[in-house]
């Protein structure tokens, strides 16, 4: 039956987004191309772009819909809620023309023919102008869900179309140079997925944050997506890693729980008030669900490799929907649109904010981009306190939507206490390029109205609000520009949220990679209390670890599982590079303020010469937490496939205790040489430099550790005050301790570099290494553009 205002998803592709808009063209692109590879999409059908004229026509509204339009305030917008109004009220109070309602009733009854009687829909907006690049009209008009039956469908459908004159849909038209007059309507009704008896979410087919393009991010929550959507609550997180996906490795680098505060379902029929088409609520999401994830390993494998086909498919990279149903268990795709934000962005110009100071933290949240700025902060409860915020205040509220998006472009940042970084409000701060920090939990209580703050987006994935007006500076690098040296410049790594981010940075790779950090932060627990969980005496320890490690019926594979996904985060970020992985280097005093530290460790009066690096390892007191790491190592390099991985020992007094150790890592399975596995040593230790030919013989590699090496070649503290003005790396004994090492690196044919400050601080320092023929120096990410420059005049002279 051919119809003149509707057309089945199977009959549009991305040729037809002037008929049926973006989301449908989408929709139905994918249908016709891609469910021949195993991507399910739910059927459906869309309205025309001629059905929403013919709607304006027949209720001869189109000329006073724009007269309206054009008595906005286009200055301070000061009337756009009335003209909002007023535009929708215009489309609300207009009949559907008979010949559109009979196209709508019989494919609306096709639908149900081909699926369920009377099939619960989504219906949805889709502007004909909807997700072209660099717009992405992405939550700018409504959806509703769970809608049952043809009247309902009916009056979703005229609500769909007033919702093309919501504030915010006016507000972004304007702020992109679209005329209201030639931007149409079209809405699709798409079979509902029973994701309210399971999970969904979003996809982005790079990092968000960053735009880093070798992996996948999937978030999922329980219930339907609406509330993802909407950042209301905090989803799980799936990092994947495409190369390894393709290479069928092992390729989920990181998982990370959310607290999926609510679910969001179908409302019960006693509760369905369908004169305003509330079909669904919100409920509360029981403890148990929300300590486990929404999604099994397979799943997320699966659903991968769907994204990764799709983004392949449209040739760029895109924002996707997915639903998991109920009933059957089955995946779906719900929606697909290109990512706006990095997609075609340059990425040699990088913007690097650094804050100078820090101050009183009030409180921490989701990082969105990597900026940093300051402002008064301004507490709104609604869109509707609006005239409250002045340009260059930072906008507080509890939850940012769909209609705040005429009153951000005012904020110097955003803050919010819900919302996660791939919900709506998420995506639209990143597009408009503003700071914000969300999911807080407390910044309306935590922050008072008034008050000077920092927010500071530029410390990783975790923002933090400071009081006050801080210190900080923004320089713009052009990596275009910059020459890379002979001598390779290499980066220190402790945060591996920060690794996609300075992947993008001008570098070889990474010299040290500081797994204590990891243990630190992302673990929390000492390994020996992880083995010896049962033994341990404090209840309360019991108790921190009992919460930390839920899930895990071997609290060992806890360790691993957060060890192998923080070092594959940093080696996925600079593959095929090299990343050096230094083994924990913990002294026993900060090994005790790990969680149940205090039962196993040492009292030591120095613990800085004390029980610390390879000493340990092979040690009765740890020999069982240093196989902890080796197997988290093993399954970063043999099963996800990170090669590029090589491992170094801290602290090694002997030639005999390397040996220990390399024998150690090869019955723990971790074999110099096999699978090109090369394990480095640090210089750090006056005997290290004396015997370097005989540790060259068993070590592929050195790297130099300046700070130790001076401390203990000089017999300073560089910690006491009393003493510390007397720490120079440039002194000549120190000097020459690293020149006769370099100079036995290179008789040996072994690589050696150094780790440390210095050789950015001082350009002399970095001529002596180059003069001396180093391999490489590696640099924290805030100097290494300066130790750069300074590598580059020192190989010039």
């Amino acid at each position: 039956m051919n119809k003149e205002f509707t057309i089945p998803f199977t009959q549009v592709n991305l040729k037809d987004v002037i008929i049926v808009g973006g989301k449908n063209a989408s929709l139905g692109e994918m249908i016709q191309n891609l469910s021949t590879k195993g991507i399910q999409v739910p059927d459906g059908f869309a309205t025309t772009a001629l059905a929403y004229w013919t709607f304006l026509e027949a209720n001869s509204i189109r000329k006073e819909l724009t007269e309206i339009l054009a008595t906005l305030d286009l200055q301070n917008f000061s009337n756009l809620k009335e003209v909002s109004t007023r535009s929708k009220e215009l489309i609300l109070e207009g009949k559907i023309p008979f010949d559109i309602e009979k196209d709508i009733r019989n494919s609306y009854q096709e639908l149900c023919e081909k699926t369920v009687p009377n099939v619960a829909c989504a219906v949805r907006s889709s502007a004909t102008a909807e997700d072209l690049p660099g717009a992405s009209f992405a939550g700018q008009q409504e959806t509703y869900l769970n809608i049952v039956g043809i009247d309902e469908i009916l009056s979703a459908f005229k609500k769909c179309l007033a919702s093309l004159f919501t504030e915010r849909a006016i507000k972004y038209r304007i702020d992109n140079g679209f005329d209201h007059m030639k931007v149409a309507l079209s809405v699709g009704i798409q079979q509902m997925i029973r994701s309210d008896l399971s999970s969904s979410g979003v996809a982005f087919t790079l990092d968000p944050d960053t735009g880093f393009r070798d992996v996948i991010l999937i978030s999922g929550i329980w219930g339907l997506g609406e509330n993802i959507v909407q950042g209301a609550v905090d989803p799980d997180e799936f990092i994947i890693f495409k190369p390894a996906l393709k290479n069928h490795k092992k390729s989920i680098i990181s998982k990370r729980l959310g607290k999926k505060q609510q679910t969001m379902v179908y409302a019960p029929e006693n509760e369905n008030t369908s004169k305003t088409l509330s079909t669904t609520i919100n409920r509360d999401t029981p403890p148990e669900k929300q300590k486990q994830l929404v999604l099994n390993d397979y799943e997320i494998i699966k659903l991968a490799h769907w994204l990764n086909t799709i983004e392949e498919h449209y040739k760029r990279p895109m924002d996707v929907e997915w639903a998991k149903d109920g009933l059957t268990n089955e995946l779906y795709i719900v929606q697909a649109r290109p990512e706006t934000v990095y997609a075609d962005q340059k990425m040699n110009l990088i913007y690097n904010y650094t804050l100078k100071e820090k101050g009183e933290v009030l409180t921490k949240g989701i990082a969105l981009g990597n900026k940093i700025t300051s402002g008064k902060a301004r507490i709104l409860q609604s869109p509707d306190e609006a005239d409250k915020l002045k340009e260059g205040e930072v906008l507080i509220t509890n939850l940012t939507d769909p209609d705040w998006d005429p009153i951000m472009k005012k904020a110097a940042a955003i803050i919010t206490n819900k919302g996660g970084r791939t919900s709506h409000a998420a995506i639209v701060a990143r597009e408009m390029g503003a700071v914000a920090i969300v999911g807080t939990g407390n910044a309306t209580t935590v922050i008072k109205d008034g008050d000077e703050i920092t927010v500071s987006c530029a410390e990783g994935k975790v923002g933090i609000v400071y009081k006050d007006k801080l210190n900080w500076s923004k320089d713009i690098i052009d990596t275009e520009k910059i020459k890379i040296p002979e001598t390779a410049p290499m980066l220190i790594m402790a945060d591996p949220d920060k690794a996609f981010k300075n992947s993008f940075l001008p570098n070889k790779g990474v010299g040290l990679m500081r797994m204590e950090f990891v243990i630190n932060n992302s673990i929390k627990i000492h390994p020996m209390a992880l083995i010896k969980f049962e033994d341990i005496k404090n209840p309360d320890v019991k108790n921190q670890i009992e919460s930390l490690t839920h899930g895990y019926d071997n609290k060992n594979n806890y360790f691993i599982d957060k060890l192998s996904q923080a070092i594959a985060m940093v080696a996925a970020a600079f593959y095929p590079k090299d990343v050096i992985l230094r083994m924990s280097d913990f002294k026993s005093n900060e090994y005790a303020n790990l969680i149940g530290g205090q039962q196993f460790e040492p009292k030591e009066e120095n613990p800085m010469l004390g029980f610390r690096g390879a000493s340990r390892y092979y040690s009765p007191l740890y020999k069982e937490g240093f196989k902890l790491e080796c197997e988290a190592v093993k399954v970063v390099r043999n099963e996800m496939g990170f090669t590029n991985v090589k491992l170094m020992i801290p602290f090694c007094r002997t030639v005999e205790e390397g040996k220990k150790v390399l024998n150690l890592m090869t019955e723990y399975g971790l074999k110099q040489g096999q699978n090109d596995l090369e394990i480095y040593t640090m210089i750090e230790i006056p005997s290290n430099v004396i015997l370097a030919e005989q540790f060259a013989e068993i070590f592929d590699g050195f790297s130099i550790g300046s700070n130790d090496l001076t401390q203990l070649t000089l017999g300073i503290d560089r910690d006491s005050e009393l003493v510390s003005d007397l720490f120079n790396e440039q002194n000549e004994a120190v000097k020459t301790l690293i020149s006769t090492v370099i100079q036995v690196a290179k008789k040996m044919n072994t690589k050696v570099g150094l780790c440390g400050q210095a050789p950015s601080d001082f350009p002399e320092f970095a001529q002596f290494l180059v003069e001396q023929r180093i391999d490489s120096i590696s640099f924290n990410s805030d100097a290494l553009i300066r130790g750069i420059e300074n590598i580059l005049i020192a190989e010039k002279q």
